[in-house]
């Protein structure tokens, strides 16, 4: 379905191929990993040229659609596909080559058209397949399992530090390639910052924010959950419940068809008016997938951008005190025609741990 896509958007710009070079992109068609070669697409070929390293693993599990092929040198046999294909012009991915690379493929292929692809790619990607939604679930899972798994054991004489390893841990253990990300375990007044980093300091008393997800099979999660070091005063429980209650209607505003725009609207205004107007400086939530930050945005800059069915977005409204605490709470949600469905298992209601 992916690669159809592609030729179909290849026919409608008038590409006779299409190369593939950035390491997301290759494994978002090819459905397997590689650092070293390139995807070259015709209308009626499709090749994954790399090298012995790739080759015996690469026939097994990736997209059969795709010969897998290590010649030596490889643009000869580029070259080859050009000129059986009667190939005059090519997409590539102007927003990841560099200038370099772009001159090298224009002085080994001379008489060929090269055509920037924009962000075609990206945007494909923006719609997640069920098979990739499936996988972007397990992630979450293990992110899910890792927070309660950290709750067990989580005592105030931790460090910021011992509580992202021991989430990385979980993580790891639980199935997961790697981190999304680079773990935020944040507290006190570094908890205002909304990617502090991970301190070696015993835990502060107020707010512990912890921003964390899992790869599996490439495929991203994003959870924050905030949890409280001591007992929660009336303030902090003002701060938790106000961004609880404006990530619940950023949530319920999101559905095939929606505003971008609107959605974190409907999450900041309910912060502004509860009094903490210019406390939340980042957008309700962004699209996840093979990359941690992707397509969609929402944002108060994507007014008249719509969501669609397939997308899976983040809504992670917070409120920074600076000098003092931050909270925020992350879900991560399929956008489908009648809502948005959030796979994020962990509980919301405010932990205190002392």
């Amino acid at each position: 379905m992916k690669l159809q896509k592609l030729r179909n958007a290849m026919k409608e710009q008038g590409w006779d191929a299409v190369l593939v070079t950035s390491e997301l992109n290759e494994r978002y068609l090819l459905g397997y990993p590689f650092t070293d070669g390139l995807l070259l697409i015709t209308a009626t070929e499709a090749y994954m040229v790399t090298d012995f390293r790739y080759e015996e693993e690469a026939k097994k599990y990736a997209d059969p659609a795709f010969e897998v092929v290590t010649p030596s040198p490889r643009a000869a046999f580029v070259a080859d596909v050009f000129e059986k294909n009667h190939v005059k012009t090519v997409g590539f991915e102007n927003l990841t080559m560099t200038v370099s690379e772009y001159h090298a493929y224009e002085s080994k292929y001379v008489g060929i058209e090269f055509r920037p692809i924009g962000n075609l790619l990206e945007t494909m990607r923006q719609i997640k397949t069920p098979e990739e939604v499936e996988l972007m679930k397990e992630a979450q899972r293990i992110t899910d399992a890792a927070l309660a798994a950290l709750l067990k054991v989580l005592t105030p004489n931790m460090t910021e530090i011992d509580v992202a390893v021991e989430l990385e841990y979980q993580m790891r253990k639980l199935g997961a390639e790697g981190t999304a990300f680079d773990t935020i375990a944040v507290s006190g007044d570094a908890s205002a910052l909304p990617h502090g980093h991970p301190r070696p300091e015993k835990l502060h008393k107020g707010f512990l924010t912890m921003d964390f997800g899992a790869k599996y099979q490439g495929y991203c999660s994003d959870m924050t959950r905030t949890v409280v070091i001591g007992r929660a005063d009336k303030e902090i429980k003002k701060v938790y419940e106000t961004v609880l209650a404006a990530q619940k209607a950023g949530i319920a505003y999101l559905r095939a068809g929606a505003d971008c725009g609107k959605a974190d609207a409907a999450a900041r205004d309910l912060i502004n008016a509860a009094g903490y107007e210019g406390c939340f400086g980042h957008s309700l939530g962004h699209g996840v997938g093979l990359f941690i930050h992707e397509g969609p945005r929402l944002s108060s800059g994507s007014f008249g951008s719509v969501l669609e069915e397939g997308n899976v977005v983040t809504a992670e409204p917070g409120i920074y005190l600076n000098g003092k605490y931050g909270c925020r709470i992350e879900d991560m949600l399929l956008v489908t025609e009648d809502g948005a469905y959030d796979f994020t298992q962990s509980p919301k209601e405010l932990i205190e741990i002392y």
